[in-house]
């Protein structure tokens, strides 16, 4: 065969050279390619090194800064979540109203001015004042940043959007972590400090992204009501109040308030979230009180978690805008976030080895289903939602999420850390009823859509018999 012929196997047949696989960097690069993806990427790894820095120092800074007692550190803890919770829902509902572009910009701003401002907390009321201010702008920017995306994306992209953004904001949290360890390392006022200053410093800095969003990401203007004219072309002052009032009314009913099945998968996800607390506080106080695997232990779960969240989120996710991949998803997460309660459970009493062992095991199972829970509820939060009340669906999506945050230290509380063994069973029969919940609504909704499609096909295809 010459230099130049084209290679032929014995068949015949040509054979074409396989591309190679893109490497990492490319892939990642082509999953960021949209530009409202860029920017939202670029703004959120900047701002989340700052929450990561934020969150490291935050209780020690109280503690032994600003010499709050505990029970004071709690009270602005939990006012900051309370603040929270009807800020995600303002949120949404003024990012239906007004600018979403400008809102984001402006609540980050605030959010990031205020973290500076905990550098001149001197005591309890300025403290708490501040961290109420913190958290209701937080939350608002959250309702905000998800009203966007589901406004800037469609289908399996606006998934694809959330987790990539979650999966940025876990590493970016990461290297703040690591960055507000020089705090507890050095462990002066100016070193906390400073680096407080430096978390809030990264807030306003990731508004030099946020300000190049399109003005596509708002929400499209409500269409006005047209006069309505008489017979001899006179405006029928009657008539077009009485068109303005319907225009009103189906307003209304486009509320989430009046949507009975996404207020109930809100409900589900809420109950559901609460393995965040499990993992923030019920598996610290475990290991530490009840096992006999060291304490450092914990760290490296943390790890565990957020490396597991980096790799799969983005894979896991792809597909859950089907309401029967989400359905799916949401079973799957429900049965591994209850077998994760009984095998934390079970590393009590035994061998340092076996309860490590044990604790690892879980802790894979709890990481995926967090992963599985969050891509099956961001598809649900989307698909179920009214298009035109985007805002004020995910204001009321997040705020079920910032309710289920609130009350997951008390429930965690109640169960695990107060009754061992007999309070894990009870979380995984929590979890497990909160997940397959979310999967009856969800197979229940691919049912409704199929229903429908088939009834338009058929008039389609009535309509075309007609013509």
């Amino acid at each position: 065969m010459s230099p130049t012929s084209t290679p032929e196997s014995d068949t015949g047949t040509i054979d074409v050279p396989e591309h190679p696989r893109p490497g990492l960097f490319a892939r990642l690069a082509a999953s960021v390619s949209d530009p409202v993806l860029r920017i939202l990427v670029g703004a959120t790894l900047i701002s989340r090194v700052g929450r990561g820095i934020f969150l490291t120092v935050t209780v020690l800074y109280f503690t032994f800064i600003v010499g709050l007692a505990p029970h004071e550190v709690a009270i602005v803890l939990a006012a900051a979540s309370g603040a929270g919770v009807v800020a995600s829902l303002a949120g949404g509902w003024l990012a239906d109203r007004f600018s979403a572009k400008r809102l984001v910009i402006v609540f980050t701003a605030i959010e990031g001015v205020a973290l500076i401002s905990y550098v001149f907390a001197g005591d309890f009321i300025s403290a708490l004042v501040i961290a109420v201010i913190c958290g209701a702008f937080e939350m608002g920017a959250n309702s905000t940043r998800s009203a966007i995306i589901a406004r800037a994306f469609e289908g399996e992209s606006r998934v694809h959007a959330r987790a990539v953004l979650r999966s940025i904001t876990n590493v970016a949290i990461a290297a703040g972590s690591g960055l507000g360890a020089l705090a507890l390392a050095l462990g002066t006022a100016e070193a906390y400090r400073s680096l407080i200053v430096g978390a809030g410093a990264l807030y306003l800095l990731g508004l030099f992204q946020l300000v190049k969003l399109p003005a596509s990401v708002d929400a499209p203007a409500r269409p006005a009501v047209a006069s309505v004219t008489t017979a001899t072309g006179s405006v029928d002052a009657a008539a077009t109040a009485d068109a303005a009032v319907a225009s009103r009314r189906d307003w209304a009913r486009r509320s989430p308030w009046r949507d009975p099945r996404y207020l109930v998968f809100t409900a589900l996800s809420a109950v559901f979230g609460m393995q965040f607390g499990v993992a923030e506080l019920g598996v610290p106080l475990w290991i530490a009180r009840e096992t006999a695997a060291p304490e450092v232990l914990v760290a490296l779960l943390l790890i565990l978690n957020t490396v597991i969240v980096v790799i799969f989120q983005v894979p896991l996710s792809k597909g859950t805008h089907d309401f029967r991949v989400a359905a799916r998803v949401s079973a799957i997460s429900a049965w591994l976030m209850a077998g994760a309660c009984l095998v934390y459970a079970a590393a009590a009493g035994l061998p340092v080895g076996f309860a490590i062992a044990v604790l690892v095991v879980a802790a894979l199972a709890h990481a995926f289903a967090e992963v599985l829970s969050q891509a099956g509820g961001w598809g649900l939060s989307f698909e179920l939602a009214d298009p035109l009340r985007a805002g004020a669906y995910q204001g009321v999506f997040g705020m079920g999420y910032a309710v289920g945050a609130l009350a997951a230290p008390l429930v965690v509380n109640a169960t695990a850390i107060a009754h061992g063994f007999a309070g894990w069973a009870i979380l995984a029969v929590v979890f497990l009823a909160s997940g397959l919940g979310t999967w009856a609504i969800a197979r229940a909704a691919a049912r409704t859509a199929d229903h429908t499609r088939h009834a338009g096909a058929a008039a389609d295809a009535g309509a075309g018999a007609a013509s």
